[in-house]
């Protein structure tokens, strides 16, 4: 009797059909046909009745599960998964598009934030001293704005080594040295230098600390008198008196402050055509294209007496050399270089004198109108004169009606000044 299940034998050889179609075995039929494929990492599973083992075996391998993270996404113990590491999976590409605009949105902040910084920090070195509120009896204005430019004497903060250095003497108190009415207008800026020897009238006036009123005796005397006798307030007055053009703005700078900022940018090139000299502003220039440092510079715009024209020649070489100034100044080397930009600023606004409505906007637009002086979109002239009386220029009455009324209508200037 055979003691097998049916389709069983007891016979080794013919163990290989057990398996056979209909197979009542244990073992289903797809485990003989279909290998078994182990996950990638995972070491083989032994199966119990192969190796001899009891059946019901645990070999400690899950058998029922994908080897890898637990379900819920959770790293080791159910915590977070591990951040990913090595290079990016293949097809990953870096949203450069978002890194772009981020980088360029705090660049803009940035440039933003300091341009900000940087022009309150030059807006709060500006001096408004000048308030020419105080000022009586002014003309209309008209088109374009008009400043008053004053290079003074003013030694203020300056040593005792640095004023015989700078050949500046050592008078009391100051005076103007230049002067200059600077229109910027639709037609382009018009340059015009006021000779400080130019006989003027002196009309009524207000104290600019008393509040006393003067009144106007005729009096007859030289521009910059003016200026000595009751400070920019008189000088404005004077000026607009017998110009009869309104002044908008009033900018005064002393012998320190145009030497520092000549410094400040690396001294400013200049062509002079004819050498000259001259003791007592320490001129010594040889002709030719140079560049003077700031001691250099005060010499030349304040040499008067190596001149033929003394004051009418010095006027020339003060509105030469400012338009270079400004020109050699007002460039990306300056402007974009941290390094040059806020000393020269700083050298420039520390010693800057300007009217109480004088904002740094005003401030740059006038510079940038000086620049374009001698850019070809301007022009720059002496006021016109007649003839002289007692070592006083006179005005060309005339040709000064003319000139202010085309400044004043911001047409383009065709008067000629000597």
């Amino acid at each position: 009797m055979n003691d097998w299940p049916d389709g069983w034998t007891g016979d080794r050889d013919n163990r290989g059909d057990r398996y056979g179609r209909g197979s009542a075995g244990a073992q289903p039929e797809g485990a003989r046909v279909m290998p078994h494929v182990q996950p990638r990492g995972v070491p083989q599973q032994s199966q119990g009745y192969d190796r001899g083992y009891e059946p019901g075996y645990d070999s400690g391998y899950n058998t029922g599960q994908v080897y890898g993270s637990p379900p819920g996404g959770g790293g080791r113990n159910g915590g977070p998964p591990p951040p990913p590491s090595g290079p990016p999976a293949p097809g990953y590409a870096p949203d450069w598009r978002r890194r772009i605009k981020i980088g360029a949105l705090t660049l803009v902040v940035v440039v933003l934030g300091v341009s900000i910084g940087t022009y309150f920090w030059a807006d709060s070195k500006l001096q408004r001293e000048v308030d020419l509120s105080k000022v009586i009896e002014r003309p209309e204005a008209g088109d374009g704005t008009n400043y008053l430019i004053v290079g003074s004497d003013s030694r203020e903060g300056m040593s005792a080594e640095e004023k015989k250095k700078l050949h500046t003497g050592s008078a009391d108190g100051k005076r103007t040295d230049s002067m200059m009415i600077l229109h910027d207008g639709s037609n382009g800026p018009t340059l015009i230098s006021l000779p400080r020897d130019s006989n003027v009238t002196i009309p009524s006036f207000r104290g600019s600390e008393s509040g006393k009123m003067f009144p106007n005796t005729g009096r007859q005397t030289k521009l910059n008198a003016a200026y000595a006798e009751d400070g920019p307030e008189l000088l404005v007055r004077t000026v607009e008196f017998n110009t009869g053009l309104h002044i908008d703005h009033y900018v005064e700078i002393g012998f320190a402050g145009f030497a520092n900022i000549v410094d400040a940018i690396g001294g400013v090139e200049i062509d002079i055509p004819k050498a000259f000299k001259d003791e007592k502003s320490g001129a010594d220039f040889q002709a030719g294209k140079q560049t003077l440092n700031g001691e250099q510079s005060l010499a030349f715009v304040r040499t008067r007496y190596a001149f033929a024209n003394s004051d009418l020649d010095r006027t020339k070489n003060q509105q030469k050399f400012l338009a270079a100034l400004a020109s050699q100044t007002a460039t990306p080397g300056t402007i974009l270089n941290p390094f040059k930009l806020y000393p020269t600023m700083g050298a420039g606004l520390d010693t800057l004198i300007v009217d109480k409505d004088m904002s740094l906007w005003s401030l740059g637009q006038m510079f940038f109108a000086m620049k374009g002086v001698t850019g070809g979109d301007g022009k720059s002239m002496n006021m016109p004169i007649s003839g002289s009386t007692g070592g006083n220029l006179v005005w060309d009455k005339a040709k000064v009606k003319e000139l202010v009324n085309q400044l004043n209508n911001d047409e383009k200037v065709t008067v000629s000044g000597n």
